[in-house]
């Protein structure tokens, strides 16, 4: 079976998100269920520059603006990639979406049109002989790859089905109503049967009006998302579409994220030997500045500082850890106020709490490797990958009670950790009060170090991989093919 991709993102080559880190594993795990996988991404100055771009398989005269070409390419530790090489719209510096004044970019309606027009050129016209049987779109900037399929190849029963996964519906992808035409969309479809979204054009709701089939990355998460406390105004769409919306909870890289051979950190260790940890853990604190004491617990943060990932609640019950001999290592970037209040606690605390304003891919495998716990205290998260992460590395995740962190970690409850299945602490309500009495109780477990021990070790041995999931992808896949019938996406 032949899949092609289509993603603003994929790791190692751009990355803002667990976006991209799901989009460079899934396909080598798929490629083990017997699936070649191309990603399709747009060709942004960074991959450029690490990505070895080879022949055109397809070329565009005029898309959206000027001339643009789909290359073959290949880059050490990515899959196999296709690039939408369009420098009018992708050779910019920086973030993929952001300007230099942080805002948007005012023609990502184009830069993404652009790259869903090309993905269903590819998906229709099988570049260099290559024809893929199916469609996969991740996320809003993919949303308008099923519209353009539908045009470029009107019989159902002849183009590939398209799946699209939504990794986060609080992105919705808004325009003006004005961008329709520019576009090229139907007018006919600009309805709310369609993707009209409150008299704006949504490239989310055009993914999931008009796909075959629906998944996002947590089967919490899709239940959530028929609510209209999750929603975000689509729940009415996807309780219509609920037969075809399932919950594929999203796994992580366990080459990249591997305490065995981590180049990053100070010290490996295993299950079977965590002496390493320890030195990870003393070499994490004389990094950061922090006490180099031995029984302090030491939590870490590894998130953007917004609102949906809950860290105001954690800045609210900071005093609370601090409280009980607690020390916090923060990585991130995000809403100023919650910058400040951050660095704030590290200037009046510097050896009880350390701040790093920004992003690093290493310094993230070290705090993650040598922190006691990792808090994600989200207000909604469709998965979250940093718990999976803190399992893999035998560092505690105190998660919310919601979307992936809810079915990835096991509540450390008496009959759990009885049992000896307990991998974390599981909090509800998701307020401040609900996040003081989840860090009290983890405090109490570190005090009995073999309680502890236990939740280290399960959590490494939890399975946090891509094999189980690629195989429901898998069988996603099978199905359409198997059950494709005369209906046209989104009628």
């Amino acid at each position: 079976m032949r899949v092609l991709m289509v993603a603003s993102e994929c790791y190692p080559l751009v990355k803002t998100g667990g976006l991209a880190d799901v989009v460079g594993a899934l396909p080598g795990a798929l490629a083990e269920a017997g699936t070649e996988t191309r990603v399709l991404l747009p060709n942004y100055p960074g991959v450029a520059q690490r990505a070895a771009l080879g022949e055109a398989v397809a070329a565009f005269d005029h898309l959206f603006g000027g001339p643009a070409r789909v290359l073959r390419a290949q880059a050490d530790g990515a899959p196999e990639l296709l690039v939408l090489d369009a420098p009018h719209l992708f050779d910019r510096p920086g973030n993929p979406y952001l300007g230099p004044d942080g805002l948007d970019w005012p023609d990502n309606h184009l830069r993404f049109a652009a790259l869903a027009r090309a993905a269903a050129t590819c998906a229709a016209g099988g570049p260099d002989g290559w024809m893929p049987d199916l469609l996969h779109g991740h996320d809003w900037q993919a949303g308008l790859a099923a519209v353009y399929l539908a045009s470029a190849l009107p019989e159902p029963l002849v183009r590939p089905p398209v799946v699209f996964t939504v990794h986060n519906i609080a992105f919705p992808g808004l325009f003006p109503a004005e961008t329709v035409p520019e576009l090229g969309l139907p007018p006919s479809q600009f309805t709310p049967a369609g993707f009209e979204y409150y008299g704006q054009l949504s490239f989310m709701k055009a993914g999931l009006v008009f796909s075959d089939a629906l998944t996002t990355v947590s089967p919490t998460y899709a239940r959530e998302l028929r609510t209209p406390r999750f929603g975000m105004g689509f729940e009415g769409v996807l309780e219509q579409r609920q037969a075809d919306l399932i919950g594929i909870l999203n796994g992580i890289n366990e080459e990249t994220w591997n305490p065995v051979a981590d180049a990053a950190l100070s010290a490996r260790y295993s299950v079977d030997d965590l002496s390493g940890k320890a030195a990870d853990r003393a070499a994490l604190q004389a990094e950061l500045g922090l006490d180099q004491d031995p029984t302090a617990f030491l939590l870490c943060v590894v998130s953007r500082l917004t609102d949906q990932k809950g860290l105001d609640l954690l800045a609210d019950a900071l005093p609370t850890l601090l409280g009980t001999g607690g020390q916090l290592a923060l990585l991130g970037t995000g809403m100023p106020e919650l910058e400040a209040a951050f660095q704030h606690e590290a200037e009046t605390l510097p050896r009880r709490v350390a701040v790093r304003i920004g992003y690093d891919e290493a310094l993230s495998h070290r705090m993650i490797a040598g922190a006691d716990a990792i808090i994600v205290p989200s207000r909604f998260e469709p998965c979250g990958l940093t718990q999976m992460y803190g399992l893999r590395y035998g560092t505690v995740p105190i998660v919310a009670r919601t979307g992936g962190l809810a079915d990835s970690v096991v509540d450390a409850n008496e009959a759990a950790v009885h049992a000896g299945v307990a991998t974390g602490i599981v909090f509800d309500p998701n307020d401040p009060d609900g996040l003081r009495a989840a860090l009290l109780r983890a405090r109490m477990l570190f005090a009995d170090r073999t309680a502890w021990r236990g939740l280290m070790l399960a959590g490494m041995r939890h399975k946090v991989g891509w094999a189980r999931s690629a195989q429901r992808y898998r069988s996603l896949y099978d199905r359409l093919l198997a059950t494709r019938s005369g209906r046209a996406p989104g009628a």
